[in-house]
């Protein structure tokens, strides 16, 4: 058995400038930090069972491996000339779609698991990058590379995507205070709307063209960013939130509505510095930096509105930063000759 856990991520600026669309033109760049949510893959061999066995929100048990439903699993054990004999399961500390890169998250896990599986290692690099392969090109999703690289490194990182297909990690060093006032600066609500990331990017992907300047700006932004992180200036940090997400809103018509911008004011109108919508946009979670005083009003006013609005699944989550990447916990296999 071998156990593989990957963690999920909060974005800050930079969002959608990792679309292969953009980067191809001009770098993109985007700043995000792991959390301390995880995703967790548990690989089983069962050479007594020829099929294909895979455990999620459903369970699924396939002779021919063409016939498993899920497409990530399906793809993923194609390309590694897995067909039988084995058993995938997958758990996670929150709910799919919420836009803190969950899907991703559970591909750089599967992709680790694998080469275990088959006795071999790959680094953080190689896990991202086969991570995106499986998802962009051989499932067909119209996302970028942000979320494998960020759970395949973890920490706090600038991500920066190249025209040549090359990525850059860059941890940003901040001090040990500093990050724990960030921290604690944060508020973090999954509002209960989900949404597949797709539905989002494929508009936003069509838009490019039209919104490569806001794009540019977007990048641009990274870097200075990165230095208030540095400086510990939580005031800019939030005003450059707030602007950015302005812009993220521009760039497709679904990513925002008006249950999110209901929740979004209630939080500015209380104090919040700024904010976002994490991930594609559409449903998930909404994240405000804000003074550490007017958190408790800021959770009142953010909760009316989802009150009113019948939002049964909302909640806050409390989170942490983590600097540990995508990572094997356990590999009974190790001392196993790998099956052909």
């Amino acid at each position: 058995m071998i156990v593989v856990r990957a963690p999920l991520r909060i974005s800050f600026v930079g969002g959608g400038t990792d679309l292969p669309d953009f980067y191809h033109r001009r770098p993109g760049r985007v700043i995000s930090t792991a959390i301390d949510k995880f995703v967790y893959v548990v690989v089983n061999r069962t050479p007594m069972i020829d099929r294909v066995t895979a455990r999620y929100s459903i369970t699924e048990s396939v002779e021919k491996l063409e016939d498993l439903k899920h497409t990530r699993i399906r793809a993923a054990l194609a390309s590694f000339n897995i067909n039988k004999s084995i058993e995938i399961s997958s758990f996670a500390s929150m709910p799919s779609k919420t836009g803190l890169g969950s899907s991703s998250s559970f591909s750089v896990a599967l992709i680790k698991a694998l080469n275990a599986f088959q006795g071999k290692k790959v680094d953080a690099g190689e896990a991202a990058e086969a991570a995106s392969h499986l998802e962009i090109h051989l499932v067909g999703e119209p996302i970028g590379k942000q979320d494998q690289y960020a759970a395949s490194f973890g920490g706090f990182n600038v991500i920066q995507f190249n025209p040549d297909e090359s990525v850059n990690v860059t941890p940003v060093l901040i001090d040990y205070k500093k990050k724990l006032l960030l921290q604690d600066s944060l508020l973090l609500f999954y509002t209960g709307i989900t949404r597949a990331a797709s539905s989002v990017l494929t508009e936003q992907k069509a838009n490019i063209d039209s919104k490569l300047q806001t794009l540019s700006e977007m990048a641009d932004s990274v870097p200075e960013f990165a230095e208030r992180v540095m400086r510990g200036d939580i005031n800019g940090l939030g005003a450059m939130l707030h602007q950015g997400w302005l812009k993220k809103k521009s760039l497709a018509s679904n990513v925002s509505n008006s249950t999110i911008d209901d929740l979004y004011n209630a939080g500015i109108d209380s104090g919040a510095w700024g904010g976002k919508i994490l991930g594609a946009g559409g449903g998930g979670c909404v994240l405000f930096i804000c003074p550490t005083d007017k958190k408790d009003l800021i959770r009142e006013s953010v909760k009316k509105i989802a009150s009113e609005k019948n939002l049964n699944e909302f909640r806050e989550i409390p989170i942490k930063f983590v600097q540990s990447g995508t990572e094997v916990l356990y590999n009974g296999d190790q001392f196993q000759a790998p099956i052909a």
